[in-house]
């Protein structure tokens, strides 16, 4: 026990490294809040030598650093934009039918430069070339649209030209 009263900062020092490597193995921030609390005992040890008072002073401030410290940070980091991948990110988007939708025959719609097979998904079944849809679904190969509201046919037809 004198050994520890003797070398009480330095302990907290090699904890409070420990912690910090073995964060950037975890990368959850918990580890790094525990770090904090141990330096803030390295603190007190070097004010007093009481032991005790330095383990109440690194709980504590572990404590505050998990509770009001690590959720905003937690936040921020692994906040932001949903990522989508493949061709899930073309739902919800526009695209002009290049040729018809039939009830009983797919057609063609052209989205962001490619061209997809198109079947319908609203209460029309037909849909004439030319109109502007909205992607719904995407199965497969095939992107099932409904028509925007809007006007029905766009002024010039781009794959025309």
């Amino acid at each position: 026990m004198d050994w520890l009263r003797d070398h009480l900062w330095e302990t907290w020092l090699i904890v409070a490294i420990l912690l910090g490597v073995a964060e950037t193995l975890t990368l959850d921030l918990f580890l790094l809040m525990l770090a904090g609390g141990a330096l803030a005992g390295m603190g007190t040890a070097l004010a007093t030598d009481n032991v005790i008072l330095s383990v109440l002073v690194s709980a504590g401030a572990a404590l505050l650093l998990l509770v009001g410290v690590r959720p905003p940070l937690v936040k921020r980091l692994h906040g932001g934009p949903e990522l989508v991948l493949g061709h899930a990110n073309l739902i919800g988007t526009c695209g002009v039918i290049t040729e018809s939708v039939l009830a009983h025959r797919p057609g063609r719609v052209k989205l962001g430069g490619e061209n997809w097979l198109a079947v319908s998904t609203g209460g029309e079944t037909d849909i004439e070339v030319g109109r502007t849809v909205e992607v719904v679904q995407i199965t497969g190969a095939t992107a099932h649209v409904r028509p925007v509201s809007g006007p029905d046919h766009l002024e010039e037809t781009p794959w025309k030209s």
